[in-house]
């Protein structure tokens, strides 16, 4: 299948796919049902670090010849570089989805800059998406909230550092998370892209 490329390489770039308002140019917490459009069989070129957690849109993702565990109830993670392709069985205006969509520049400088390499869950090798349990649940949405609660505040000094420092709290619960679910499981690394991909970080 022929399919169209969408460079995301800002938020308000998502944010028009879906007929969504940008708030902050650097950061977004997204709720798909209040999107107006939609789009489907498309392949996405991520600029930006990207969370969703789909609550029931019927979709599949594939990135390179992998296929997502993409149920309902799971969060799925991408990062700058990495290509999606996406394919919804029926097409659905304003489904239930929630995430977190944020740029490389808002954290540049910050803690978690030096740390966001360490959350492992951002790359291709995990090949999995997280299945929340309903206490987990809870804890991404309450991390969401409070990002959307600093994104009402108006622009001020302390800012980049709230919405940073805040991230960084839930990609830390969603490490825990992955803990949890990966412990009792075989990491299995030979798949020549997530080698290419180590490769690329060490060079």
């Amino acid at each position: 299948m022929e399919r169209k490329t969408i460079n995301l390489d800002s938020i308000d770039a998502y944010n028009k796919l879906y007929g969504l308002t940008t708030r902050h140019p650097l950061v977004t917490v997204i709720d798909l049902k209040n999107a107006d459009k939609c789009i489907n069989h498309v392949r996405l070129n991520y600029g930006v670090y990207a969370l969703f957690l789909k609550n029931s849109v019927a979709c599949s993702i594939r990135y390179g010849r992998k296929k997502y565990d993409y149920q309902e109830g799971t969060v799925v993670s991408f990062s700058p570089g990495q290509i999606i392709d996406v394919d919804m069985d029926v097409e659905e205006i304003a489904p239930d989805v929630v995430g977190l969509m944020f740029h490389p520049d808002l954290i540049y400088g910050t803690p978690l800059a030096k740390k966001i390499s360490s959350f492992s869950f951002f790359d291709f090798s995990e090949m999995e998406s997280l299945h929340l349990s309903e206490e987990e649940r809870e804890i991404f949405l309450d991390c969401l909230h409070k990002i959307d609660r600093e994104l009402q505040h108006s622009v001020d000094h302390h800012s980049a550092a709230l919405l940073s420092a805040n991230i960084q709290l839930l990609l830390e619960y969603l490490h825990r998370f992955y803990d949890r679910q990966f412990i009792t499981r075989h990491k299995v690394n030979s798949d020549v892209v997530a080698q290419f991909e180590q490769a690329l970080k060490l060079y």
